[in-house]
């Protein structure tokens, strides 16, 4: 039995509709209704990190997980202690690429570095998959795209080997199908790095329209961010942002191709097959 986590999410989601349907697999979600594209062989369970016991119910029996978790805090080290005390022999992790930058200092680098540290620690068999930013992220500009014709971000001329979420979800499902993952960490990146103001090219190209690019300065995006997100982590953000600027997150990696047989997806490909989010409704 395998059991998945973080099924809702961006790269959750997407392990989910490519998990082999003649494999064992549970689903752990607080909201089991929002999963979708599971198998009609998946069983899926209701349960929280913030939940002891809803984590051992749903670890019973399970020889490897995928563990996604979002918020800073401690349910990494719940899972983990639940995982090992049930015998889970194999923990595949979402980490991030930035654990390995040493100038990456901020509130969520800080945090997975300890995440990653404390499965090391385990006993069990760990596979960490850092991801660069992902291609996803431009969605956040999809309500001004439709609205106002615009895409405002910071830095647009700054490099990003950002990287198609359904790389990354291919490459946990070959983490935890196949022998041969333990004990690695994969940096994953797309193909090529590109900026803001690119993406906003591309995606005018592909819409038939014309979009401006806005250049957000700190304060603007410090402002824009507080909307969504609580001040450390708008902070941690607008440090991220700041190493990009700097070139951190242009060096891509060939990590993606070597494990999957093919080309890492490119921007263009993942807009073309959002594009139904940046289109007028």
């Amino acid at each position: 039995m395998i059991l998945l986590t973080g099924a809702t999410g961006r790269i959750g989601r997407e392990v989910v509709r490519r998990f082999p349907s003649d494999l064992a697999v549970r689903i752990l979600a607080r909201d089991p209704g929002r999963v979708t594209g599971a198998s009609g062989r998946a069983e899926i369970v209701q349960g929280d990190y913030s939940d002891p016991q809803s984590l051992t119910r749903a670890l019973d029996g399970v020889r490897a997980t995928f563990l996604v978790t979002s918020r800073i805090g401690d349910d990494d080290a719940r899972f983990v202690r639940a995982a090992v005390a049930v015998g889970v022999r194999h923990v595949v992790k979402l980490s991030a690429a930035a654990v390995v930058d040493p100038g990456a200092n901020d509130l969520i680098t800080r945090w997975q570095r300890a995440n990653e540290d404390l499965l090391r620690a385990s006993g069990m068999e760990w596979t960490l998959l850092r991801p660069r930013s992902f291609m996803s992220n431009a969605l956040a500009w999809a309500d001004s795209v439709r609205a106002q014709h615009v895409v405002r971000a910071q830095y647009g001329s700054s490099p990003n080997a950002c990287v198609d979420p359904r790389d990354v979800a291919d490459v946990a499902v070959r983490a935890l199908t196949e022998e041969g993952h333990a004990g690695r960490a994969y940096t994953l990146t797309g193909p090529e790095p590109i900026t803001a103001a690119q993406q906003t090219a591309q995606l005018a190209e592909l819409l038939g329209r014309p979009l401006r690019f806005e250049e957000l300065g700190a304060d603007q995006a410090r402002a824009a961010l507080g909307k969504r997100y609580p001040h450390d982590l708008v902070e941690a953000l607008l440090a991220g942002a700041e190493r990009q600027r700097a070139g951190a997150k242009a060096r891509m990696d060939a990590t993606v191709p070597a494990l999957l047989g093919r080309p890492a997806g490119c921007f263009r490909v993942w807009a073309r097959d959002h594009l139904g989010s940046f289109s007028a409704r």
